[in-house]
Parts: C-alpha cells; structure tokens; sequence
C-alpha cells in the first residue's frame, strides 16, 4: 500500500493488492455461507423422521469447504446396528461431498476431470480462484461422483426424459480407443505388444449429432453444439443399448418424416446400384494366387461384413456425412486428452469414473447431471427447485 500512497505503483504491488482484496472479500463470504448452512442444518435436523432401526447418537462437527473458504458445520448422526451403517441426514440434504459443498464439488469435478492430471487440476484452482484443495482430494470427489456420473449416463430412456427432436437427419456414431491400464486390470487379456500381453484396455465412445443443412457445395453441416456422448467400458452388448438410449433421449424416433417411404423406397433402389461388392470380387480377383492373398483377404474382411454401411455415392448423393470423423474427435478430446497423456495407467473406476463426467460435460449437461445428482441424495428430506 506504501507504495500506491508513494504515487508509483509497481505491477507487482498491483497483483498483491488484488489478492489481498480477495482473501478480505472471502472471509465474510465463509462466514455467510457457514452461517446460514448452519441455520439449514437444525432445521433438518429438526425435521427428521429417523428410519426404522435409525438411532441417534450425537451431534457431529465438520469442516466443511465452500468456494471462499472453509467453516465448521454441527449436524445430527444417526446409527443403524443391523446394517452397521451411519448416516447425516443434513450432508444428503445440503448435498456436501466429503465435506465439500455443491458448488464447490462440482467445481473440483470439472476441473478434474478436465485438466490433464489432478495435480494440474490443483494448481489451477489455486492460481485461478485461490481455492486450496490437493490433487489426491480432487480424485476422490472425482471418483465418488464419477460413480453416479456413469449410472446416469446409462439411464433408461424413459418417455419423460426423452427430447422431440425437430432435426430432419440425426447421426448416431460409435469408435473404440485403448486406455493404458494398471497392471491388475490387465490380467489374463491379449495384446499387441512383443510378448504378447496388453497394454490397453478398449472403452467405448458414441456420439449422437444432428444435421438441417447443406454448404453452398451440397456437403452436410452438423448442427452447431449438437452432438453429445457417452462412453463405457463394458462389452459392445452392453454400450450398444446405452448408445441407443441416448439416441432415443435425443428424440430418435419421436416422428415420422413425411417423405419417410418414398425416401426410403429411393435409398433401397440405389443401394441395389452400389458397387462395394463389385470391388471386392474385382480385388480378389487382382490377389487370387499371390503371396499377399491371404493378407488381403483379412483386410477384405472388414469390408465383406460391412457392406450394407459402404454405400459412400447413395450416401453423399442424399446429403449425409460419410465420415467417422466427429465420434474420432471425441475419442481425442474425451478420452485421450485427459487419459492417454505420458506415464499415465488407470483403473478401470478410475478411468470410467472420469469419462462418464468428461462426457457429461461436453455434452452441455453438467447442470441437468448435478440437479439429478442433489434430488437423488437429499430426497425425501429435501428437493431442489
């Protein structure tokens, strides 16, 4: 301050007076949000219908932390004997994890599951909003809802929850990357390395996107924002319903287009006039008795079993992206930006827990997640509006 008084301030004075401004901003911040966290606290406490079997034992302090600082917080315990199991009726109400308020937790979600390490995911919170958290109580958050992050993605697609789509074409695109794995989660598997053990392990990724029109040139343009994803670990049985879920969420299905026969009697006659299996039969031809045949015909494989999905020319003629390329990126910028980084090897938790938050959030729904996620914890005490 001496050196503001003195008519000169340095640059260096300027960033320390900023942060001095912000310390003496959060302390009565913290004091507001734990005071009237404490006030909503007795009232649920009050409140509270025990459960059959419920007892309760005693009244608990606990530090909790907000995003301006951190303030003790007293609520009601109470113990079940037959399950062995406790509970804090106001930390579900007021939906603390582990002692971290909503917004924070949420917060602390993003940034871990966005940065590239947790340990970055630190440092940027300290540097950014002067929030002091570790990088190993950030995975834990990030683990604890990761877990329900996934159960929602694999929700069911029930009709109250499911879009009308007012897009005339909707894409639904699905790709596998590998994620370097811990050494347990790779016992037993197969792989591609000299020894011919796995490094990897495949996880799924879909994405679904809409489409109104053309470029000047004809080619499709994807609807600006439109695409969402969803991931997933287990086998292909499995991610392939749950990519159908999101498709039916998005609105796949809710109407008929009212060129829906004549266009799909138009792609059954062009269908018929591709040549995909032409050029099979012609490469075989080309390959028939040379030392490559054998190769070639595996290569061929792909294309045998897939024919149907080949007819690029009755594709782009009708307008539509022939490409792979939007479900590839997600595969970058989901999955391998923040798990394929150097030296990084996961758990299969781990990894999916990240993912299923990562894809949730670049699909725009981190909020709708976190509105689900609160009703779920504090239900029946409490409901958000």
């Amino acid at each position: 301050m001496a050196r503001f008084q003195a008519g000169k301030p340095s640059g260096t004075a300027v960033a320390e007076l900023e942060l001095l401004v912000r310390t003496a901003i959060f302390k009565p911040a913290t004091a507001m949000v734990g005071y009237l966290l404490q006030a909503a606290a007795d009232q649920i406490d009050e409140a509270y219908q025990a459960n059959p079997g419920q007892v309760r034992k005693t009244r608990v302090p606990i530090q909790v932390q907000c995003l301006f600082g951190s303030f003790e917080l007293r609520r009601d315990y109470y113990y079940h004997e037959g399950k062995k199991q406790g509970h804090y009726p106001a930390d579900a109400a007021l939906g603390l994890e582990i002692g971290y308020t909503p917004a924070l937790a949420k917060l602390l979600c993003l940034e871990g599951a966005d940065e590239t390490t947790y340990l970055k995911a630190q440092r940027h919170l300290e540097q950014t909003g002067g929030i002091p958290v570790s990088a190993r109580q950030i995975q834990r958050v990030v683990q604890r809802v990761g877990g329900a992050a996934q159960q929602w993605q694999e929700r069911s697609a029930e009709p109250g929850q499911c879009q009308r789509s007012k897009a005339p074409i909707m894409y639904v695109s699905g790709d596998g990357t590998g994620v370097p794995m811990v050494t347990e989660e790779l016992a037993g598997r197969k792989g591609k390395q000299s020894d011919g053990k796995a490094k990897t392990r495949q996880v799924y990724q879909g994405c679904v996107f809409t489409q109104h029109r053309v470029d000047e040139e004809g080619r499709p343009v994807r609807d600006w924002e439109s695409t969402t994803y969803v991931s997933s670990f287990k086998p292909i049985d499995h991610f392939g319903p749950l990519l159908r879920r999101e498709a039916l969420r998005r609105g796949m299905g809710s109407k008929e287009h009212p060129n829906y026969k004549r266009q799909l009697s138009s792609w059954t006659k062009r269908l018929l006039k591709d040549k995909v299996e032409i050029l099979i039969k012609e490469t075989r031809k080309k390959c028939r008795g040379t030392p490559q045949a054998e190769q070639v015909e595996q290569a061929l494989h792909y294309f045998t079993s897939n024919v149907t999905r080949m007819q690029y020319g009755t594709f782009r003629a009708a307008g539509y992206f022939i490409g792979s390329g939007v479900v590839e990126a997600g595969c970058k910028t989901v999955i391998g930006a923040r798990c394929k980084q150097s030296g990084m090897f996961w758990s299969e938790s781990g990894a999916e827990n990240v993912l299923a938050l990562r894809c949730i959030n670049t699909s725009r729904r981190l909020d709708d997640f976190w509105k689900y996620r609160l009703n779920a914890k504090s239900a029946p005490t409490i409901a958000c509006p």
